[in-house]
């Protein structure tokens, strides 16, 4: 019981213990710590208003046979607060819980054997201080700190956005290769198109045949032999006639 010194308040957390062993460690621990006080607690019956927070200087828990305190996250959380700031906590325990303590706030765990010590840190649980941040001290531009980031605080090494692109990048692009189907909204054609981008994509493009001998309107018996009319009935001049490009003529 090296840790417990003069003036110390110390609690003992026991379950089950053999009465007479609970009494020795009682008076030894009066001895150590002189004008201070020493306090016992049933582990089942400790609760976090059982005692004030910040009462004692050093809590011993499970020293005495038979050892049968489960040391479970909400017990360790409770002797965090019951502990002043800097106190220290002594336990026996033969699981391991060493992060278990150190989840639940401790600093500075050690294990020796199945003998626990751990501090609680020179601050209250749930404490809050504000931030001071006198003139622009604690202010920063974003773009000198993403610059810092990417280039190690080397100027140097930033790259120029614009060597990132070429003389193609800069170059408009063609509004015809632009032209998309208005019922797929994409740059191809539709089942039943007839906007003339199905021929365009084909490398097609529409014409309207033209006549060599200006009487093809009147029939096949005024039509020559390559006549793009040939075979269609008569019609009137300057009547639009649509062919199909695709047949035998």
């Amino acid at each position: 019981m090296d840790k417990v010194k003069s003036g110390d308040h110390v609690l003992v957390i026991w379950n089950k213990s053999d009465q007479e062993a609970l009494a020795n460690i009682v008076k030894d621990l009066q001895g150590a710590c002189g004008n201070g006080s020493v306090a016992l607690e049933n582990s089942e019956m400790l609760t976090e208003s059982s005692r004030p927070h910040s009462t004692f200087n050093v809590i011993i828990s499970n020293w005495t046979h038979p050892h049968s305190i489960t040391h479970s996250d909400s017990l360790l959380s409770i002797i965090v607060k019951l502990l002043k700031p800097n106190g220290t906590v002594i336990l026996k325990d033969t699981t391991e819980l060493s992060s278990s303590l150190k989840l639940n706030g401790f600093l500075n765990v050690t294990k020796v054997g199945d003998v626990y010590t751990a501090e609680k840190p020179n601050f209250e649980v749930g404490s809050k201080a504000p931030l001071k941040l006198g003139g622009n001290s604690g202010v920063w531009k974003l773009d000198e700190t993403v610059e810092a980031a990417w280039s190690g605080g080397k100027d140097d090494d930033i790259i120029d956005s614009d060597q990132l692109l070429d003389e193609d990048d800069l170059k408009k692009p063609d509004e015809q290769s632009l032209r998309v189907c208005a019922t797929t909204g994409k740059r191809k054609a539709c089942a039943d198109c007839s906007c003339g981008l199905a021929e365009e994509l084909a490398g097609q493009t529409k014409e309207t045949p033209k006549s060599s001998c200006g009487s093809c309107y009147l029939g096949d018996a005024f039509r020559c032999a390559t006549c793009p009319y040939l075979g269609m009935p008569a019609f009137k001049p300057g009547e639009k006639v649509v062919l199909d490009l695709n047949s035998d003529i």
